[in-house]
């Protein structure tokens, strides 16, 4: 019997248009805008200025303090300016703007296609590495590598857990980079291991990947033994860390506690990879995989595409935008969010690009809650959204925050299983934003 984790959960339907799509290299752009914030934490702070010339993987902004990420060109050329940009969620936040020129990358980066396999450096050294390429959680969360990498004193994980999940309908990218760059992933592994500190790594892979399933473990019982390929069940959100941590330690992270409190340490498959690149090629994060998918895209498919490259070009590429076209989505359909235009930039953490009809993007009129309890069934983080929603609707704070509403993953499985299209999850994300900003009022006074 296939392993998962043991409260609540969803099966939306698939929807794996480009699973079987190769990944393609998409062209840079005339022209990028990289966000000098694509991460959890501080905005990187900006070292170069209007007409200097850079080359892909030049360093343009510093990390600005721990809990922050380097930020370089993924593109060469020369800096237009740096100044505000538009960014998916309909903000203005600083970005670097490059006119692109040729296609000149830093010498210190091993472009060739040989695999490195050995590494000398110690696991602080790889850290270091980690931190100076820039490189965040691929997932989604985009939190800062090195930073997970460095728990709080007297912390330290048994097992490293990866994930391979990708339980988000439509998403395939990581599958894809499992198919193609899988040894390349398993040194990452490796490599993050030894950073952790930690002897055993375990890689979940949902049963609807049984390719990948396959050949990772027929990698990893050639030459990396100390991996473990762990098929799961098909069940969302299976890609949450707590979830994941469930499905294959048996664990359950206590609320607002870290992994490491139960012993493991979590990164994405495809954060394993950017790390092979960074340690083993001095290859910062400069671009990722990305799905390009929808209900009527007419070429799905899995880009490789430069970091500040236009949304359009993702679009362009893959058949056009659908005249029906009434969404586009960043992420995956269940914890995406939409994009304001289809001139805002590719970002670190863009995993997907989904176009979805105008028919049935919008929402229905919600109708009263008829207390059937599904979305208390469907949380995986055994709350009560519907007590929580109303929590919100009404200001009742402190009844949210005694209801652990800090603990939702913002899944949206509650949304997807009312009956009474009731819109659970933006009531309770806006719920959760403020329970946070009163605790830390209560903090600082």
């Amino acid at each position: 019997m296939l392993k998962t984790f043991r409260t609540g959960g969803i099966h939306p339907p698939e929807n794996k248009q480009a699973a079987n799509c190769k990944i393609t290299a998409l062209p840079a752009p005339a022209q990028v805008v990289i966000p000098l914030s694509q991460h959890i934490g501080a905005a990187a702070e900006a070292l170069v200025g209007k007409g200097d010339a850079v080359r892909v993987g030049t360093l343009l902004a510093k990390a600005d303090g721990f809990v922050s990420a380097n930020i370089h060109s993924s593109v060469s050329g020369t800096v237009l300016k740096v100044g505000d940009a538009l960014q998916g969620n309909g903000a203005s936040a600083p970005a670097v703007f490059i006119d692109v020129a040729g296609d000149e990358w830093e010498e210190t980066i091993d472009r060739t296609p040989a695999i490195v396999r050995e590494c000398a450096l110690s696991g602080e050294e790889i850290v270091g590495k980690i931190a100076a390429a820039g490189i965040v959680g691929m997932g989604g969360a985009a939190f800062p590598t090195h930073v997970k990498l460095s728990p709080p004193p007297g912390s330290r994980a048994e097992a490293l857990i990866v994930n391979g999940v990708e339980c988000e309908p439509y998403l395939t990218s990581d599958h894809a980079l499992m198919m193609e760059k899988g040894e390349e992933i398993l040194i990452g592994i490796h490599l993050l291991m030894k950073a952790a500190r930690v002897n055993r790594a375990l890689v979940g892979i949902e049963g609807n990947k049984q390719d990948a399933i396959a050949l990772l473990t027929a990698l990893a019982s050639e030459s990396y033994r100390d991996i473990e390929i762990v098929p799961l069940k098909v069940k969302y959100p299976q890609g949450s860390e707590k979830q994941l941590i469930d499905a294959l330690l048996h664990r359950k992270v206590k609320s607002e506690a870290l992994p490491v409190s139960v012993g493991a340490a979590v990164q994405n498959v495809g954060t394993a990879f950017a790390v092979y690149e960074a340690v083993q090629k001095n290859k910062p994060l400069i671009d990722r995989v990305v799905t390009v998918a929808g209900a009527e895209v007419s070429l799905p498919s899995n880009l490789l595409v430069r970091i500040g490259t236009p949304v359009r070009a993702l679009l362009d590429a893959a058949g056009g935008l659908p005249e029906t076209t009434g969404k586009i989505v960043c992420g995956g359909p269940m914890m995406g969010r939409a994009f304001v235009g289809m001139d805002v930039p590719v970002v670190k953490a863009c995993s997907g690009i989904l176009a979805f009809p105008a028919k049935g993007a919008g929402r229905r009129p919600a109708d009263p809650c008829v207390r059937c309890a599904k979305c208390v069934q469907a949380c995986p983080m055994r709350l009560n959204p519907a007590l929580l929603m109303d929590a919100t609707l009404y200001e009742k704070w402190p009844l949210a925050e005694k209801n652990y509403i800090v603990d939702c993953i913002e899944c949206g499985s509650c949304s997807y299983t009312c009956p009474a299209g009731r819109p659970l999850l933006d009531y309770i994300r806006s719920g959760k934003s403020r329970v946070k900003e009163l605790a830390r009022l209560r903090k600082s006074s």
